[in-house]
């Protein structure tokens, strides 16, 4: 036995083992009890750093040891690829968001094939592409229909230079986490949600409709 690790050596080998024998590919199995880990998706910019190391490596560990209990797991990876922070990171670099994102999806999917995360990547998606965020119009707009979601004025952060709305969690010190720039207070015109906590059985009911319509 090696005294001396080499990851160069071994991780491409067994790496290039789960894929070709489909390891991690998600079959239906009404025999095994289900289990379903989603971590959350990461944002393409196109270096994977030691935050997603230490979040995706915690929720590679737990799938894991699942597989071995004889559960059948989905393990799902995707990206949050959609909206102001890919433009304004388009702007930066002086390219077409598109581009921009999809280069930066692909880097960083094949840094986390390197880490050996037990990911099917069958099941990949990005929150960008229109198969999938044409169910998040639908949803909207069902809930428009049922009087759910409506528009009011109201008072937000707001970033000139990001032209966006920022929540209180990206206002740091009155600056724009992501520009530093002095964040306003402005009043506009802005979508709201009714909700309200609803119990597990009635949320199940809820989901078990919308699927049925998906479908």
């Amino acid at each position: 036995m090696e005294e001396r690790y080499h990851p160069e050596l071994v991780e491409p080998k067994w790496q290039a083992y789960w894929k070709e024998n489909q390891f991690f590919k998600v079959i239906e199995d009404s025999l095994k009890e289900k289990y379903y880990l989603l971590e959350m998706f990461p944002y393409p910019s196109g270096k994977i750093h030691i935050g997603h190391v230490r979040n995706y490596t915690i929720g590679d560990v737990v799938v894991r040891y699942k597989r071995m209990k004889g559960f059948n797991v989905l393990h799902p990876m995707g990206w949050d690829a959609f909206g102001m922070p890919a433009e304004n990171a388009a702007i930066d670099n002086n390219t077409h968001p598109a581009a921009w994102t999809y280069e930066n999806i692909s880097s960083m999917r094949e840094q986390l094939k390197k880490m050996g995360f037990s990911y099917d990547w069958d099941r990949e998606i990005a929150t960008c592409r229109p198969e999938y965020y044409k169910w998040e119009q639908w949803l909207f707009l069902k809930m428009l229909e049922k009087k759910m979601a409506y528009r009011k004025e109201s008072y937000v952060n707001w970033c000139e230079k990001c032209q966006t709305v920022l929540a209180n969690e990206q206002v740091e010190q009155d600056k724009c986490w992501r520009c530093s720039q002095t964040v306003q207070q402005k009043n506009c015109g802005n979508g709201f949600l009714k909700l309200q906590i609803m119990p597990r059985t009635c949320l199940s009911i809820v989901i078990n409709y919308l699927d049925g319509l998906i479908r």
